[in-house]
Formats: C-alpha cells, structure tokens, sequence
C-alpha cells in the first residue's frame, strides 16, 4: 500500500498555527483577492496543497496548475493575479519570492536548541567555549580553540587545535575544520564540509612529486554558509579567504589561495583553482570551472559548465568552453550547429565533381 504525504504536518511536536490571509497579506504587504479570513496552517507546493495550505505561484509556466489546485491561499504576483483558479483567497505581491523570506518562518519554526556540551563530546585543552554554545555528541574539538557565544555545533564536529569560530554560527554534523581556520559570526556550515584542508601543490623533483607544505589560513567571513560536502583548502603561505554574505552551494571546490570577494554565490559543482580572484558581487553558475590565477571582475556573471582561463572583466557575462562573452558564445555555438548541414552539401558537391 502506498500512503502518500499527510495534508498537515506537525512541526516539533506540536500543532502549526493558523493565519488568515489578512494577517499574511499586512505582513508581506500584499493585496488580498477573495475572502480575508481564509485560514491556513501550512506552505505547500501548488499541486499537492489542501484547503487548509497556502500556495505559491509567481512563474508563467505553473499558471495551469493553479486551476486544478485545491490550497485555501494562493500567493501570486500582479501578472498572475487573475488566473484561472478556485482558492478561497489569492494574496498579490509585487515581489513573491521575498515574501517567502516573511511567510516561510511562520509556518517552519527553526529546531529547537539545547545549550551545553554533550557528554559524548570531547573538549580539548584551553579551549574557549562562549555563553549558550551547543556541543553535540561525537564532537571533538582540539587544544586552544576559541567557540564563541551562542554557537550550535552538531554531531561527530572535528575542530581542529587553535581553529576560531564567530558568534552565532552553525555547524551541521560531521564537518572538519583543519587546524589554521577561522569562521566570522553567523556562518552556516552544512554536513560533510571540510575547510583548511592542504591544497594541491607539488614539486617535481628527484624524481617525484614532492609536497609543498600548506602553512597559510582559511579565512571565513561573516554571514558565509557553505553547502554540504564542500571543500575549501588552506592557503599554502598566503591565506584562502571566503568574504562576508558569499553564498557557496552543495559540492563546491575552492582551492588554496583563492580570494573570494563579498556577495558572491557559487553554485552546485563549481570548481576554482588555486590563487584565483573573485570580486565582489561575482556569481558562477553549476559546474563551472575557473582557472588558476585568474581575477572574475566585480559583479561579472559565469555561466554554468563554463571554464574560465582567462580574466573576466567587470559586470560582464561570459559562457561556454574556453569562455568568452555570453553573445559571442552564443553565436559560436551557432555557427557550429549549422556546420554539420553545410558539410553534407559540400560532401554532395564533392561526389558529383568526382563523377
């Protein structure tokens, strides 16, 4: 027997609240379609919300699920507003997706956390652990570390001797953080992380590749989270550093060296090879490869699957492998989907002349 989804969920233990959709719309500064007072106690996809969910529509291309759609409220932007649908109440917002900043935390309240060190954990010497920190079990954090307040470290942590972490940060479980880190306030770390690792650096000599020591730091700034099972190496003598409000996706690589600006966002995949230059406001797209020593101007956007062996200038969009300018990309890739068909004419004339 297969049991599908249950229509309401309960959070924590306990029963979600209600909203109206008068009480959603003041908080989001919408405009509200229908009846007022329709209730819900959940957010749910479009098509699998009830009566008593709240729907999200802000995409053209979903429009048609709205009119099979059972949710009490639906959130839509002003160019869906009137489409075809039978929700008790539609909530228009200019802007639907940072509404979901607002509405998302009414209806999933974050786990609750338990001060204190877990007995499974193990606590080095002369480590400094601030107020109302949370140390799961498995945890093992080296000599000297500093923890600062509030801090949430999960299960089987390895913090390494000396490592630094900022106020309010979170560690999901099993991330390592290599002796020679440091994280600012409020980073967010996801499970399997690994930061400060050594890079990869060798020397060929007498016959075999000789490691280069790493001896530099991984510099982590404030208000930074990094997606699971991402790696980010230590500098060899100077310093990895990540700026503060950069956003890192699942299965990224940094290697050792590379500068990483403020606000940037790197996404699924992305792999950046060592002393590279990110700039400021700077976003790579999935799968996207940057090479060694190479500066992405501030603000410059990388198309996914790209690979970047040169410098990209300022506030410009590049694609395509070798990268360059996204039209030009485009046109090139063009070009050479209509090569096949001209090559076929060229093989038919070639086999007349022969005859």
């Amino acid at each position: 027997m297969t049991v599908g989804p249950p229509e309401h969920a309960i959070v924590g233990g306990g029963a979600q609240r209600s909203h109206t959709a008068d009480d959603l719309a003041s908080a989001i500064d919408g405009r509200v379609i229908g009846d007022g007072g329709a209730a819900v106690s959940a957010i749910v996809p479009l098509d699998r919300a009830g009566p008593s969910d709240i729907a999200f529509l802000a995409r053209a291309e979903y429009a048609p699920l709205l009119a099979a759609s059972r949710a009490g409220i639906v959130i839509v932007s002003p160019e869906l507003a009137e489409t075809p649908g039978t929700p008790r109440a539609r909530i228009v917002v200019a802007k639907p997706y940072e509404a979901l900043l607002e509405l998302i935390p009414r209806f999933h309240a974050p786990p609750g956390r338990q001060p204190g060190i877990d007995p499974q954990a193990r606590i080095g010497h002369g480590v400094l652990l601030g107020r109302d920190a949370a140390v799961g079990p498995g945890t093992v954090i080296g000599d000297g570390a500093r923890i600062g307040d509030r801090v949430t470290i999960g299960a089987h942590v390895a913090i390494g001797p000396g490592v630094e972490i900022g106020h309010d940060t979170l560690l999901h479980p099993h991330v390592t953080l290599y002796p020679g880190t440091s994280l600012g306030r409020r980073v967010i770390v996801h499970a399997g992380v690994r930061l400060g690792s050594d890079g990869f650096g060798y020397v060929w000599r007498d016959g075999e590749h000789r490691k280069i020591p790493h001896v530099g730091r991984c510099i982590i700034a404030d208000d930074v989270e990094i997606g699971a099972n991402s790696t980010i190496d230590r500098g060899s003598i100077d310093d990895t550093v990540i700026g503060a409000g950069t956003k890192i996706d699942n299965l990224v690589h940094v290697g050792h060296n590379v500068r990483i600006g403020r606000l940037c966002l790197l996404m699924a995949q992305v792999g950046i090879a060592g002393s590279a230059r990110l700039e400021d406001g700077s976003i790579v797209a999935g799968q996207a490869g940057i090479g060694g020593h190479v500066t992405i101007g501030a603000g410059a956007r990388i198309g996914g699957q790209a690979g970047v062996f040169g410098d990209v200038p300022p506030g410009e969009s590049w694609s395509g492998y070798p990268a360059r300018p996204h039209k030009e990309s485009l046109r090139a890739h063009a070009a050479l989907f209509r090569l096949a068909p001209l090559m076929r004419r060229l093989e038919q004339l070639l086999g007349r002349e022969s005859r």
